[in-house]
């Protein structure tokens, strides 16, 4: 069953959940690495366990695991073998679902909300380079090749049985028709598709929105289509552009106005305007039905989305 219709057909909103890796910086932890949030897998999993409870208390109906930047490759360039890199992208789903179960039984935790879900993150292979390729698309692989280095780990995640695949950040329609395909051996799987986008009209590969939308239009298995890791400010343009290309659920979860250096992996700027939560609640209103946050957002942004939410 698709797990998005799932809860839209009841609720009028899914509310993701925030950013990960700076919540893991909060919590301690030193990303200055290849694997970024992924590293935290081999050496203090509780820190992860914990941000996802986190959100589930902010009020997110979705998290999406630690799996972004978690590969084969990047872990066996550590020294592990497949099988120990395998274990560690299924203990990133484990993680969120033992927090969510141990939240959902509390009975109190279930008013006016759905159960949550549980996501698993596929970054793109730009992703694995972490050159910031994920915001260029400028791959020297075709789909075949990427369909090849995407094969082992998307069989190995839905394994672990997630609810859904969360195929984020992705720059380039090359990228996104190689995800859907391979998602074809699967048939009872399903993902969202999310580009990373340089600005109101195109992502980051510089094709139209637009058109990336009406190709994954076609596609069962694909059950939301949007943007994440985005500015803020081209949202409202991205989701109206999206709507022209498909019917789909859009899924919205950008940056909070920040700005990121790719180079020096490091933050600047101070977002201004609106709040986060105001802001989203101008893209529902919108169109968008998935909403949340992702790079620098809190679960101080989500609790202010889900409040407006719940009372919907």
């Amino acid at each position: 069953m698709n797990p998005v219709d799932n809860i839209l057909r009841s609720f009028p909103i899914m509310v993701l959940d925030g950013a990960f890796a700076t919540e893991l910086e909060r919590h301690g932890c030193d990303l200055n690495d290849p694997l970024w949030s992924a590293k935290i897998l081999m050496g203090n999993p509780k820190i992860i366990a914990d941000v996802h409870s986190d959100y589930f208390a902010a009020g997110a109906d979705c998290v999406i695991t630690a799996s972004y930047q978690a590969t084969f490759e990047g872990f066996m360039k550590r020294g592990l073998n497949e099988q120990q890199a395998g274990e560690l992208l299924q203990l990133s789903i484990t993680l969120a679902t033992v927090a969510r179960d141990t939240f959902w039984e509390n009975s109190g935790n279930r008013n006016n909300r759905p159960k949550p879900i549980i996501a698993a993150s596929v970054g793109p292979y730009g992703a694995y380079l972490a050159d910031g390729s994920e915001y260029r698309g400028n791959y020297l692989l075709n789909e075949d090749e990427l369909r090849i280095f995407h094969s082992k780990r998307m069989k190995t995640l839905l394994d672990a049985a997630p609810d859904i695949l969360a195929c984020e950040t992705i720059p380039c329609l090359v990228e996104a028709r190689a995800l859907v395909t391979l998602l074809r051996e699967f048939p009872d799987a399903y993902c969202w598709l999310s580009f990373s986008a340089r600005d109101g009209l195109h992502i980051s590969s510089g094709e139209e929105i637009r058109e990336c939308a009406g190709w994954l239009n076609g596609h069962e298995q694909v059950a939301a289509v949007g943007i994440n890791c985005t500015a803020p400010e081209h949202v409202s343009s991205l989701i109206a552009e999206i709507r022209k290309g498909t019917d789909k659920p859009i899924i919205v979860y950008p940056n909070s106005g920040e700005q990121y250096d790719a180079t020096t992996k490091s933050w600047g700027g101070k977002p201004d305007g609106l709040s986060y939560g105001e802001y989203a609640r101008k893209w529902f209103e919108q169109g968008a039905q998935l909403v949340g946050g992702c790079c620098r957002t809190t679960p101080l942004d989500i609790r202010e989305i889900a409040t407006w939410a719940r009372a919907l």
